[in-house]
């Protein structure tokens, strides 16, 4: 596949633009953060509708899962290609485009009548979203060009990444308990409205670079993680000798070889797979991978067990997991002051090893586990692990970095989130169908059929959280054969990242 050269016409922005612009720096602020909150409350606020969503379009229980991935696949595969749009179009230009397939995605998963009418919507949110985020940090950084102010946009873009899971899940309680399902889509029409009639009056279009879209690396590697995950959810339902599981493998394969090809020929690479060379980034990524397929799987499975199993309503779901939403806030704030003293690596360790301890516990709960002495202490230790675990990888991953290739490592970094994510719970969706079936042949005498389903989901989400916790328990084996990072102050200490920003919270909790 050959790469579609782009080039610019105009190179600067109007300074009549500048000029409105600069005056109301107070509007551009809202304008990207109400971007960045409605971009990142996207999978959280929908994670609490999945019951719903369920019942009303007839999904598998395996199926429901691609509610998420189908978004995390578009929008992870196509992040990097939406960051290059952002600099060949003009970031505000890219916003505009991004907010507008969101916007109109968001509303036609609203009015889905279907399963799969919401998947592609879904997909296309992905696709909006690719494209958005990338401009977020580049208009601050724009926008905001003395050190005071840059800081403090920056300071408050953090506080929205770090909030914006507690948000999602109290608001997608509320919106599906109150309203439907549908409303946790259709709450982004109105938002994505006031900010496409917002952004051309008080953010002015920046420098727009030539440069090259790498389609043939965008498309086989999003097509190709689709492949796989579509494989282990196929495995999930209709076993591993199934004509479409291997056939879906087969195509991942030859389709992310090429990708592979594609990059290490390709004269600007959407990809520059010499960041992997480096042994801490290839195991930092690896870890995160990790991290987020187990992340992702447990705030999965937690809903519908409290829903459908303990009888949570949306709303009591929701905020059941806002102490763990703020724990991995507060422990992301604490991690980042000892990380100098500590360093990235015990950081990271001890963060996986919190993570596959509350991992276990929520291994061990029944039917009849109560949330405040069954769930909460999980809940507790492994989003005290989160937070600090992320401090440690994101640091290790942004050490070292050359100035010209900060942008590649930070975007890539936020790829493996999202697809890390996807491809983690496809595998445990197949986990857990593969002991809900062994379950259903083990149901003990006496149950009725509410008792009888409890039973098997129980006995499903059980077995894919203790495959979670061996996930983590892989990133503490990884910390193992990192270098040490040099630091300042001790033995290790913190670098600077990418534009001043937190490490701590440039990545989003599951």
């Amino acid at each position: 596949m050959s790469e579609e050269t782009v080039t610019s016409s105009a190179g600067q922005s109007p300074p009549t633009q500048d000029g409105a612009a600069n005056r109301r720096p107070g509007m551009v602020l809202v304008i990207v953060l109400a971007l960045q909150t409605m971009l990142i409350l996207d999978v959280n606020v929908v994670n609490i509708a999945l019951p719903d969503l369920k019942e009303a379009l007839d999904f598998t229980p395996t199926g429901l899962s691609w509610v998420l991935s189908s978004y995390l696949l578009t929008f992870g595969g196509l992040l990097l290609l939406g960051g290059r749009a952002g600099d060949v179009l003009g970031h505000r230009r890219g916003m505009l485009i991004g907010v507008t397939v969101f916007t109109l995605a968001s509303l036609l998963g609203g009015l889905a009548n279907s399963a799969g009418m919401l998947l592609a919507a879904r997909a296309l949110q992905g696709v909006g979203a690719a494209i958005a985020a990338p401009t977020v940090l580049a208009l601050i950084a724009t926008h905001f060009t003395d050190n005071k102010s840059r800081a403090r946009a920056l300071g408050l873009y953090a506080a929205v990444s770090g909030s914006g899971a507690a948000i999602g899940l109290i608001g997608g309680g509320l919106l599906t308990d109150w309203l439907s399902w549908r409303w946790v889509l259709f709450i982004n029409v109105p938002i994505g409205i006031v900010l496409l009639i917002a952004a051309p009056m008080f953010i002015h279009e920046t420098e727009r670079k030539p440069a090259r879209f790498d389609l043939g690396g965008a498309l086989t590697s999003t097509v190709g993680m689709t492949a796989l995950v579509y494989g282990f959810i196929r495995a999930a339902e209709s076993g591993w000798g199934d004509t479409l599981t291997l056939g879906s493998f087969a195509l991942a394969i030859v389709l992310l070889a090429l990708f592979v090809f594609i990059e290490t020929h390709a004269k600007q690479p959407i990809t520059p797979l010499r960041l992997f060379a480096d042994r801490n980034r290839a195991t930092g990524y690896l870890s995160l991978l990790f991290v987020m397929a187990a992340g992702n799987a447990m705030f999965f499975f937690l809903t519908q067990f409290l829903q459908e199993v303990r009888g949570f309503t949306p709303i009591q779901a929701g905020l059941a997991f806002v102490p763990l939403a703020v724990l991995i806030l507060a422990a992301s704030s604490i991690a980042a002051k000892v990380l100098p003293k500590a360093g990235p690596r015990v950081l990271t360790a001890v963060g996986a090893a919190a993570i596959s301890i509350g991992l276990i516990w929520f291994a061990r709960i029944t039917p009849e586990a109560e949330y405040v002495s069954a769930l909460l202490g999980p809940m507790l230790v492994a989003g005290l692990g989160m937070g600090t675990l992320l401090v440690g990888v994101t640091t290790i991953l942004m050490s070292g970095i050359a100035p010209e290739e900060t942008g590649a490592a930070s975007g890539l970094l936020n790829v493996m989130q999202q697809i890390g994510g996807a491809l983690g719970l496809a595998i445990m969706v197949t986990v857990f169908g593969a002991a809900s079936r062994g379950a259903a042949d083990e149901v003990p005498a006496g149950l009725d059929a509410k008792g009888a389903a409890d039973f098997v989901l129980t006995e499903g989400v059980t077995t894919a959280f203790a495959w979670g916790a061996g996930f983590t328990a892989l990133t503490i084996l990884l910390t193992l054969i990192m270098r040490t990072v040099p630091m300042g102050g001790g033995e290790e200490a913190e670098p600077a990242p990418e534009q001043g920003a937190n490490p701590a919270r440039e990545v989003t909790a599951p």
